[in-house]
């Protein structure tokens, strides 16, 4: 059985950077499958611009490219991709000095479509490209502007972004991207929670004993050596990433699926958080840098190395975070990151209470506690642990098991990536999946004052051989609360 695809409006999609990694890998092979699977309908137009010098033809040719690298063969469709590349143009733009603009002004024409700037470019260039909008008059009611992280390195320069861009669009008008948020297990963890009776009633501190987030890549700094290492992990993953996890998992139902609704509860659970300051850090939070090791079967040099000079940057985070409200108290969020880890994983652990007390004799083993696992990335899907009865005679012996539902088992038709969803929300101007302003900066209020403690308090990354899972500290961090880590094969 498959979801029935509903075509959206005629719209026109500006991607700045256009020739660049991000619409190479994600948004040209995204597009790509809104078009094979008929939700455009006409004269839907995607434009290219950046500061190269190119053709029509020849960005044509850098689509088709894309589509054939990054797109699984058995999905290329020569009809659909040759009328997907139709529909593309492109316009050569300088997002500093403004050049171009009134080209692609022409270009863009005087319809009353939806416009949408997908600013996949240096958050630098922000700024300067909302303004270029604006002064040459590309910017209509129907206008939408898409930027993705990083917003700001900090509080203060997040609010200046925010500032740039804000003087521009209106807020209703700015989609925060946070491809996480379009995962289909993330919206599944949504399902679970407000759509069955089975566990909104337990989903709190009475039954609850703590909640796991681990993100974990087994790559190391590939392309990204410039800008990760001014960020690390926790910039780079905890500030966005895990953070808009953490806020899935502990929020209380919101009054409706509506943006606003759903945005106004994530909203109080960064307010909740508490605050890790120069005391709490070096208990609560461990930084980790990969150093030599093995991963994907053969060696692989350390953070250093593959720099080519020393850093004090963090490639792995572990976090004791807690949350200062009646739903949560006294129940821990141990979070995780880290690049060139044992395993690529990108999973949430809800561990229920103990039972409180065992009627079964010593023969039957260990009781463990319940787990619920949502496993985005790979394999998306839910594993609900129980305990059961080992099979066979010779007495009552439990063992734990999942109850599994795999996505890919379960649902037979692809599932759209979470690109593809969240341009799509762009177009429909939905945003629900998207961060509002207020979260971005209640995020960064709570991620400044670790920066600040391990600044003031020196402290240094820990070492861990790449192909692990992180350092020593970080077991330490769980393990000297009776807990230990959940880790997936």
């Amino acid at each position: 059985m498959t979801s029935q695809i509903i075509p959206v409006d005629p719209f026109d999609f500006i991607i700045f950077g256009g020739t660049g990694d991000l619409s190479e890998r994600k948004l040209l092979p995204a597009l790509y499958y809104r078009q094979r699977d008929h939700q455009f309908s006409e004269p839907t137009r995607i434009i290219g611009t950046s500061r190269a010098k190119l053709s029509n033809e020849e960005f044509q040719a850098f689509a088709r490219q894309a589509v054939t690298d990054h797109v699984n063969a058995s999905d290329v469709d020569p009809k659909e991709l040759e009328s997907f590349v139709a529909r593309l143009s492109y316009v050569s733009t300088d997002a500093t000095s403004g050049v171009g603009f009134d080209e692609l002004k022409k270009a863009i024409g005087e319809s009353d479509r939806i416009r949408a700037f997908y600013l996949a470019v240096a958050p630098t260039l922000f700024g300067n490209i909302s303004h270029h909008l604006r002064e040459h008059g590309l910017i209509t009611p129907k206008s939408r502007i898409v930027v993705e992280k990083p917003i700001g390195r900090d509080l203060a320069s997040a609010r200046a972004l925010n500032d740039l861009v804000g003087s521009d669009f209106g807020e209703h008008q700015i989609f925060r991207i946070d491809h996480y948020l379009g995962k289909e297990t993330v919206q599944n963890l949504m399902a679970l929670r407000f759509a069955n009776m089975l566990y909104e009633p337990l989903w709190n501190s009475a039954h609850i004993d703590h909640v796991q987030i681990t993100v974990a890549e087994t790559v190391g700094l590939e392309d990204r050596v410039t800008y990760y290492d001014k960020a690390g992990a926790l910039r780079d993953m905890v500030q966005n990433h895990i953070l808009q996890l953490l806020c899935l998992v502990a929020m209380e139902a919101p009054s409706s699926m509506n943006a606003d609704a759903v945005r106004d509860e994530k909203l109080k659970v960064l307010r909740a958080l508490k605050r890790i300051n120069g005391n709490d850090a070096p208990r609560q939070t461990v930084r980790g840098q990969y150093r030599a090791g093995a991963s994907a079967g053969g060696p692989v040099k350390g953070y250093v190395e593959e720099l080519g000079r020393e850093s004090g940057t963090e490639t792995f985070v572990a976090i004791k975070a807690e949350i200062a409200n009646w739903r949560w108290a006294g129940v821990p969020f141990y979070l995780r990151t880290g690049k060139r880890m044992a395993s690529r994983v990108s999973e949430i652990v809800i561990e229920f209470k103990r039972i409180p007390h065992s009627i079964f004799d010593e023969s039957a083993g260990n009781i463990s506690a319940n787990q619920l696992v949502i496993r985005l990335q790979p394999d998306e899907g839910v594993k609900q642990f129980l305990m059961v009865k080992d099979p066979g005679p010779g007495g009552m012996r439990l063992r734990q098991i999942p109850l599994d539902m795999s996505f890919a088992q379960s649902f037979r038709h692809r599932a759209p990536d979470a690109y593809e969803r969240l341009i799509m929300d762009v177009v429909r101007g939905n945003q629900t999946l998207f961060m509002r302003r207020d979260e971005v900066e209640a995020a960064w209020n709570w991620i400044d004052p670790i920066l600040n403690a391990w600044e003031q308090n020196r402290q240094e990354v820990q070492g861990y051989t790449a192909g692990t899972w992180g350092p020593s500290a970080s077991i330490a961090l769980i393990e000297r609360d009776g807990r230990t880590w959940h880790e997936s094969n």
